[in-house]
C-alpha cells in the first residue's frame, strides 16, 4: 500500500520568540549528532555520539543525548533521520541498511511524551536549515546534495520544499545514472550514491590495491583519497575526476528537470571545497548551456558546522 501524508510546506521560522531554544538531531549512519540551537541559528551547544547498531543501543542514545544537553527546557525537538520519516507521526516507513532497526518505530518515542517532536529526511531536514538561515535564503528554487557515506538529496521548488505523494521526494542519491550499473542499497541499479558516495569512492582505492595497481600501504578513506588527489597522486586523481564527472552528469540532468537559482552541497565530502565545486560548475554549464543560457552556481553549505543538527532544529522552529 502507498504511504499517504498529510501535506506540509516548509517555510522559514517566523513569528517566534527570539529567545526560543530547540534541540535538533541528525541520526547518521556512522554518527549521531545534536544540538541546542537558537532561534537566530546559533549553535549554543552540541554533542555526537556514535550510531548503534541495535534498538537498545539507540534508546539509550538518545537518553545520554537528552541528559548531556540538558534539554529539559527547550521548546521543541527536530529530528533528521536517513530514509523515509513521516513528518506527522515521525514514524520511521522505510530505512535500508545498518539502521533498518528504526523501520516502524516512532521516533518521539525516545523522547520525553511532553516533548513537541518534528522529524523528517536527514537531507530535507539539512535543506530546511539553508532556507532558514543558509544557502537557500531567499531563495525559490534549489537543489541540495548531502555528500556523505551515501548521498542524500532535497529539492526547492517555488519556495517550498518537495516532499511528493508518499515522501520519497528528494532521495537525489538514487538518480540512476547506468541502468546496467553496481546495484545499490535501494535495490536499483547504478544509482548516483553507487558512483559519487564516501563508500563508492573509498571501493575505487579499494580495488586499485586488489589489483596490485598501486603501492598504497592500506586503503584510504576518502578524505585520504581527495588529499592524496590534491598532492598529485596520479592514482588518486583518477579515481577523483571520475566520481566529479558521474556528479556532474547526474547534476546536469537534475538542473534540466528542475532549473535551480542554486546547487548547494553538504556532508563531509563537500569539505573538498573549491577543487570539487568549481568543475563541477564547470561541467554542469557545458551540459546544461543550449538550454539554461546561463551558469548554475554550485556552493557549499553555509551551515557546515552543526548543519545536520541545525537542519534539524530547522524543523522544530518551523513546527511550532
Amino acid at each position: 500500500m502507498p504511504i499517504h501524508y498529510e501535506r506540509l510546506d516548509f517555510k522559514p521560522p517566523t513569528d517566534i520568540l527570539p529567545d526560543m531554544q530547540v534541540l535538533g538531531v541528525d541520526i547518521g549512519g556512522t554518527e549521531i549528532k545534536a544540538g541546542l540551537v537558537s532561534r537566530d541559528g546559533v549553535l549554543l551547544k552540541n554533542t555526537r555520539l556514535a550510531t548503534p547498531d541495535s534498538i537498545a543501543g539507540f534508546a539509550e542514545a538518545m537518553r545520554i543525548v537528552w541528559q548531556q544537553l540538558g534539554a529539559s527546557d527547550i521548546d521543541g525537538i527536530g529530528i533528521g533521520c536517513k530514509g523515509i520519516i513521516h513528518p506527522v507521526t515521525t514514524r520511521v516507513e522505510v530505512l535500508p541498511g545498518t539502521l533498518r532497526y528504526l523501520e516502524g518505530h516512532v521516533l518521539r518515542g525516545f523522547f520525553p511524551a511532553a516533548s513537541s517532536v518534528a522529524a523528517d529526511n536527514d537531507a530535507r531536514a539539512a535543506l530546511a536549515g539553508e532556507l532558514a538561515w543558509g544557502a537557500a535564503k531567499g531563495r525559490q528554487d534549489a537543489i541540495m546534495l548531502t555528500l556523505g557515506t551515501g548521498v542524500g538529496g532535497g529539492v526547492l521548488s517555488g519556495g517550498r520544499i518537495v516532499r511528493g505523494a508518499g515522501g520519497v521526494a528528494g532521495h537525489l542519491g538514487h538518480y540512476t545514472l547506468d541502468p546496467m550499473g553496481p546495484l545499490c542499497i535501494c535495490g536499483n541499479h547504478g544509482c548516483l550514491e553507487t558512483y559519487f558516495s564516501a563508500r563508492a569512492i573509498e571501493s575505487e582505492a579499494e580495488a586499485l590495491i586488489h589489483r596490485g595497481a598501486v603501492d598504497w600501504p592500506a586503503a584510504p578513506t576518502c578524505e585520504q583519497v581527495f588529499r592524496r588527489a590534491g598532492e598529485g597522486d596520479e592514482a588518486a586523481r583518477w579515481i577523483v575526476d571520475r566520481a566529479i564527472r558521474q556528479l556532474g552528469a547526474a547534476l546536469a540532468g537534475l538542473v534540466h528537470a528542475l532549473d535551480p537559482e542554486v546547487v548547494i552541497l553538504g556532508g563531509q565530502i563537500a569539505s573538498a571545497g573549491e577543487s570539487l565545486t568549481l568543475p563541477l560548475e564547470k561541467d554542469i554549464e557545458r551540459r546544461t548551456r543550449v538550454l539554461l543560457r546561463r551558469g548554475v552556481p554550485v556552493v557549499r553549505s553555509a551551515l557546515s558546522a552543526g548543519s545536520g543538527a541545525l537542519g534539524a532544529a530547522a524543523l522544530a522552529f518551523e513546527a511550532r
